[in-house]
């Protein structure tokens, strides 16, 4: 994975950085890419062997997480307040996109897809947002996806929770900017990361259909993802709330 920064954000340096699924694939990026600007960075995963691994090479705070558990989510966000004093960023970043036929659905699977997807990002900003309010501003990042503007099939449940996202992200940008917190979404494009290699894309002519449709066809790197990221946690974007920002390419 390529670690080069393109862009150094003096004012991260020192700032806590709340990332969740920060142990692999883009939330991996995210982890590494605040870490080099000397961010103190904590971390939630649920894959606990990896996040202690990742924590140990960056000098992280890492937090073993099922965040589809509210009060595991809200006992760990209050454990990293509790060690690391209170957050400038949170990037809601976990997520599964499973695919499964539309008529195949039921109601168990559903609500999974919506506890993974949407509702810890809802609860996790919830127990944030105090402490960036104490500390006089802050910058919550929401990943979305293309795939609910797209209409990707197979993905109904996961479109309807990252299309949420969006709506929850400009609601609570309204809400909360008064205190000088920033709420922006950014909507990936196709990423191929490795679990979306071995599980979605083990056919290299889907990847290459994939960045057909881009406007620009070069692959989609997760840390070209978190770099957007850095920049909104920045005080470059001081100003730039209540936004959807895409990274796909200029996928149709």
């Amino acid at each position: 994975m390529n670690h080069i920064t393109a862009s150094r954000y003096a004012g991260l340096a020192g700032r806590l950085v709340i990332v969740t699924g920060g142990a692999s694939g883009i939330g991996e990026s995210f982890t590494r890419e605040f870490a080099g600007q000397g961010a103190r960075v904590a971390f939630l995963d649920k894959q606990a062997e990896v996040g202690q691994a990742l924590a140990a090479e960056l000098g992280a705070t890492f937090r073993a997480c099922d965040l589809t558990d509210t009060a595991a989510l809200r006992a760990a966000l209050a454990g990293i307040h509790a060690e690391c004093g209170p957050a400038s960023v949170l990037v809601n970043n976990a997520a599964v996109d499973q695919r499964q036929d539309f008529l195949d659905v039921t109601e168990e699977s559903f609500d999974f897809m919506m506890a993974v997807n949407f509702r810890h990002v809802f609860f996790a900003c919830q127990a944030v947002a105090p402490q960036m309010r104490d500390l006089g501003g802050g910058s919550i990042i929401n990943m979305s996806s293309i795939a609910w503007m797209n209409g990707a099939p197979d993905m109904q449940a996961y479109a309807a929770g990252k299309a949420a996202i969006v709506g929850f992200t400009n609601s609570l940008a309204r809400q909360l900017g008064p205190d000088r917190i920033r709420v922006n979404a950014i909507a990936p494009g196709m990423v191929i990361t490795p679990r979306q290699r071995e599980l979605w894309y083990q056919d290299e002519s889907k990847i290459a259909a994939g960045r057909a449709r881009q406007c620009i066809p070069d692959a989609i790197e997760p840390e070209e993802v978190a770099r957007l990221g850095l920049f909104l946690a920045s005080d470059d974007s001081k100003l730039i709330t209540k936004q959807c920002f895409m990274v796909s390419g200029g996928s149709r």
